[in-house]
């Protein structure tokens, strides 16, 4: 049966992230300012790592996936956000609602496991720099990223493929600035057993798994940086390694906050908040943290600059 047979409601009000008048104006222009900053920053590490020859490795490869991926995740939401500040009634669609979860569903799935293959190719650097570049080939590499992606439709399809299913015919307002999981299904007057159950097994695995990962390639990183005579090629190494752990705390902490707490003590108010980090914050401060604290794009920026002014 078609979602529209299932539902007598056309249409879901956004409570958005405060209901106080007074904070609406100020936050529409913080958020305009992180997003605007969010769009520059990823772009211009695509675009950098595009132009720059040197960065064209499985470290900057994986990156510039990543740079789609919170550009997207931050486009998906923020756009609507900002909309929501300085209307009346943040009213969107039932149609939009499902097509705004579903791509947010694909694109925190996606980031979950990107970070996961960049910890394994960290590993594979740091670990076995003699089979590097035969275990992190181009086609490794590509492999790697089509599996991300198709994990994440596998996990987006499914999860609004159920909530479709659901009948949403008593309030109608979403205790929430976008349309996510947890907040659709407590408006929904049928049984949610079984979307339960996809998203703590969906959750469990879409952020353990990556987290294990992740854990795994840094125990052997850091036993292997630890057998490093040189107190330079130690930090040397670190240093690599620092801007992904930086990013990987900031997301993991927010998500598994959201996704993995007990229903008995979850807060949409907390969840907001939570959110905000993994949604917004964090797409705009990965391009900073990979930026700032890494030689390799600096030169490249440096080197694109100086050879723009001499033509």
């Amino acid at each position: 049966m078609a979602a529209g047979n299932h539902s007598s409601v056309t249409e879901f009000i956004l409570a958005g992230l405060t209901e106080q008048p007074e904070l609406q104006l100020p936050l529409f222009f913080l958020f305009l300012g992180i997003y605007v900053v969010t769009v520059m920053g990823n772009l211009g590490m695509i675009t950098l790592i595009g132009l720059s020859s040197h960065l064209h490795t499985p470290m900057y490869y994986f990156l510039s996936n990543l740079s789609f991926i919170d550009l997207c995740h931050s486009t998906v939401i923020t756009p609507k956000m900002l909309l929501n500040f300085v209307t009346e009634k943040n009213i969107i669609s039932y149609n939009e609602c499902m097509t705004q979860l579903y791509f947010f569903i694909h694109f925190i799935i996606a980031e979950c496991h990107m970070l996961a293959a960049m910890a394994y190719d960290r590993y594979a650097a740091i670990c076995n720099p003699l089979l590097y570049s035969v275990t992190m080939s181009y086609h490794k590499c590509f492999r790697l990223t089509v599996g991300v992606y198709i994990l994440a439709i596998t996990g987006s399809t499914i999860h609004t493929g159920f909530m479709l299913r659901l009948l949403f015919c008593n309030t109608n307002v979403v205790n929430h600035y976008f349309c996510d999981l947890f907040p659709l299904l407590e408006l929904s007057c049928s049984s949610t057993y079984i979307n339960e159950l996809l998203v703590l097994i969906f959750s469990a695995f879409n952020l353990l798994t990556p987290s294990l990962t992740i854990l795994a390639s840094y125990i052997f990183i850091l036993s292997n940086i630890f057998q490093i005579r040189s107190t330079k090629g130690r930090s040397k190494a670190f240093s690599t390694c620092s801007s992904h752990i930086l990013g990987v705390a900031a997301f993991f902490g927010s998500a598994t906050f959201m996704y993995l707490q007990p229903s008995s003590v979850s807060s949409m108010d907390q969840g907001k908040v939570s959110s905000v980090f993994y949604t917004i914050i964090v797409p705009m401060l990965n391009p900073l943290i990979y930026s700032l604290r890494n030689r390799d794009v600096k030169f490249a920026l440096k080197k694109i600059l100086d050879s723009r002014k001499h033509t």
